[in-house]
């Protein structure tokens, strides 16, 4: 009787104990952290590559250039068929050209972004693009009769020659670069739609010469936010480069005043670098 007394208090504590243990708290390793993605924000420095096209809508006025009659002395008197004398030099259009060629454009832009409430995204942004805009016209020179009787025969049958020789009749936009102001709206958090507007300059190549115009350009675009640093844009832009230096020959062919106003049209991509990128502005209540 005192072992089976004894067995049976044994079993008793033993599951007093298991019941005991069955009430305690699990002790359950902590959960593993899962970070949340990366914040999406547009504040920042960006760099990418454009490529696009354009084309040129305007038609340039012609060259002038300066002629004489080789039978006289250069700028001295000429004698006109009612015996009056005229001075030997002549100041008249030579040549045309019309400017409505395309080509491609391409290149690459910087800038900066800053989102300064859930909606709006305001920055500045300077591009340059090599340009294959340009087009041929004739590199000869328009013929105009002598209004003056040839000194030897007395006839009025002589021609006018240019002073100066025509350097060819290529019309050509080189390159083209801007620095412009940009303000835009986020449609979504990723679809930006904006506006921009600035400073323009290109390379003008006309009838053999080369120089810089300046003026100005605005246009407008959508930019899709695809990755957290990645963005494509489709954009727009009309540049019209009416001021600058003198746009064609030199010296005597006193200028072929090429005035581009340029449409160009392009697809980009940027990289966003976000460095120096405050949190996006965000309102308060």
């Amino acid at each position: 009787m005192k072992k089976l007394a004894a067995i049976s208090a044994i079993a008793l504590a033993m599951g007093m104990g298991s019941a005991l243990a069955a009430d305690l708290p699990s002790r359950k390793a902590p959960p593993v952290y899962v970070p949340p993605p990366p914040m999406l924000t547009w504040n920042g420095f960006y760099a990418g590559l454009n490529i696009g096209g354009g084309w040129n809508a305007n038609n340039p006025r012609n060259e002038g250039s300066a002629y004489w009659d080789p039978n006289y002395t250069f700028g001295g008197p000429g004698v006109l068929p009612n015996a009056a004398t005229s001075s030997n030099l002549f100041f008249l259009p030579n040549g045309n050209q019309t400017g409505n060629a395309g080509g491609v454009i391409g290149g690459l832009q910087v800038g900066y972004n800053f989102q300064f409430n859930p909606s709006i995204v305001v920055g500045v942004e300077t591009d340059f693009q090599g340009s294959s805009l340009g087009g041929n016209g004739p590199g000869n020179y328009s013929i105009y009769p002598s209004p003056f009787v040839n000194p030897t025969s007395g006839a009025l049958n002589d021609v006018l020659v240019p002073v100066a020789a025509i350097n060819g009749g290529r019309l050509g936009l080189d390159y083209i670069g801007t620095v412009r102001g940009r303000a835009g709206w986020l449609f979504t958090p990723t679809l930006l739609v904006y506006g921009t507007a600035g400073f323009a300059y290109g390379g003008v190549s006309a009838w053999g010469q080369s120089n810089i115009r300046t003026g100005w350009t605005a246009g407008g675009g959508l930019e899709w936010m695809f990755a957290p640093n990645w963005s494509a844009k489709v954009e727009y832009l009309y540049a019209d480069l009416s001021s600058g230096g003198q746009t064609g020959g030199f010296g005597w062919n006193w200028g072929y005043h090429f005035h581009p106003q340029v449409n160009i049209v392009r697809a980009g991509v940027n990289y966003h670098f976000n460095w120096a990128a405050p949190a996006p502005v965000l309102a308060k209540y």
